[in-house]
């Protein structure tokens, strides 16, 4: 077994803050393993362990995840990481800053530790030291029988654990179905873009939430409470709501995309807590990894820039075209701001082609002989494709109020000069004769 010991700071403060500390450390160990827990929390050094034996092929290998932890988890205020065969020797690894507890067989290692590195020792120091025990070492050196009968029983088994002679029982951290995660801050804020140093720690836990569901985030709420020696005017707190077209865990993204927002908010009095909540996921389509090593682009893909634009620049400046479920042409698609997500629509079984350019309105074509010309005279190939609709739909035109009802019977033509059109003759109108032309293909 291989596990991991992870020593937080936090010795400055209170209890209820610990404990909400402590869960959220142990909510982003979750993407990593499913055996999570949180272990002395009532103790001046709380940890959170995990077991990672069966996690080291999916992240590549100890070192890659050993790397990965100490670079992530020091945004989360983590002191140490430590590894060690069980938990406990792990945490007294930890609480020594000795990071690798597998370099050496394990009785040597833990012989070499103070009395301070487990807590069922640290308890009966004072008399241990008057008997001369200064390591583990020289306690587990002593007779187990006048061990027993002079201290408590769980000094022994404390030993015993810890050298591997006993099984652990741990309760299990348990990943909870929405996220939730608050944050003291260590001084009073007054600008808002100073709020992402807090921010970005949330975050960090919110993607580890995240990954352990294989989900991504569509809208998330940072919420900031006042100072409470803030003026009346200024109210309780404030939020900030910001919404992402695609699902993402991407933490640099998601910093960034927050940043760009509190650049532009101002605060109404010092802040001293931060809350962040998850509003909207959905489940990501994980990328399968292939067997040989893959280029990849440093650039960023088009809707993570589109979303850090938009954000800099106002939602409203920055439109893309989205499809609707609509037949008639010139409602098939709509634009929309770019942070928003795409509407799901459903693919139309259509049996002729679609044009690759629509005309902004339909250009009523000359005829002769009841035939349409368009650079000389057209050759139907392919048609009709009856599209009728719009009973529903009423627009203001010319200041009334009127239905775009259209009724039309498309065909492919051919013409000589211009190349492949896309034609309509208008049906049930007051000249049933006439053609237009409505789109080009490429």
């Amino acid at each position: 077994m291989l596990w991991a010991a992870l020593l937080p700071a936090l010795q400055s403060i209170d209890a209820s803050r610990r404990i909400e500390a402590l869960d959220g450390l142990a909510t982003w160990c979750l993407q990593f393993t499913p055996r999570v827990a949180v272990v002395e929390a009532s103790q001046p050094q709380p940890a959170v362990v995990m077991e990672v034996e069966a996690s080291l092929r999916l992240f590549g290998g100890k070192r890659r995840l050993a790397q990965r932890l100490r670079d992530e988890s020091v945004e989360l205020g983590v002191l140490q990481v430590s590894w060690a065969p069980n938990s406990l020797a792990a945490l007294a690894c930890a609480r020594a800053g000795v990071i690798n507890g597998i370099a050496r067989p394990l009785d040597q290692l833990l012989d070499q530790l103070p009395l301070e590195t487990l807590t069922a020792v640290l308890e009966h120091a004072p008399t241990l030291h008057r008997l001369g025990c200064r390591t583990l070492g020289q306690v587990r050196a002593l007779p187990r029988g006048g061990l027993s009968r002079r201290f408590d029983a769980e000094l022994l088994a404390a030993m015993d654990r810890a050298y591997g002679l006993r099984p652990e029982a741990h309760h299990w951290a348990v990943l909870p179905d929405a996220f939730r995660a608050r944050l003291e801050l260590m001084a009073r804020v007054e600008l808002a873009p100073a709020l992402l140093f807090g921010a970005r720690r949330l975050l960090l836990q919110m993607s580890g939430w995240l990954a352990a569901r294989h989900h991504g985030v569509t809208a998330f709420t940072l919420r900031w409470c006042h100072d409470a020696m803030r003026s009346k005017d200024a109210g309780d707190g404030d939020e900030l709501t910001i919404r992402t077209a695609q699902a993402t865990r991407d933490l640099e993204h998601l910093s960034r995309l927050l940043a760009e927002h509190l650049a532009k908010v101002e605060l109404r009095a010092p802040v001293g807590d931060l809350e962040l909540l998850a509003l909207e996921v959905q489940p990501l389509d994980e990328r399968s990894l292939s067997l040989l090593p893959e280029p990849r682009s440093a650039d960023e893909s088009l809707a993570l820039v589109l979303e850090r634009i938009a954000a800099r620049l106002g939602p409203e400046r920055v439109l893309r075209p989205a499809l609707r479920e609509d037949h008639r042409m010139e409602w098939m698609c709509h634009w929309q701001p770019a942070a928003e997500p795409r509407p799901r629509s459903r693919r139309r079984a259509v049996d002729i082609p679609q044009p690759s350019f629509v005309l902004p309105e339909p250009l009523r074509l000359a005829m002769r002989s009841d035939r349409p010309l368009y650079q000389g005279a057209l050759q139907l190939l392919a048609g009709p494709h009856r599209v009728e609709g719009g009973w529903w739909d009423r627009a203001m035109e010319q200041g009334e109020s009127r239905t775009r009802h259209v009724a039309r019977d498309y065909w492919v033509a051919l013409s000589e000069h211009a190349g492949v059109l896309w034609v309509f003759q208008a049906r049930l109108a007051q000249d049933e004769t006439a053609w237009f032309l409505h789109g080009v293909f490429a």
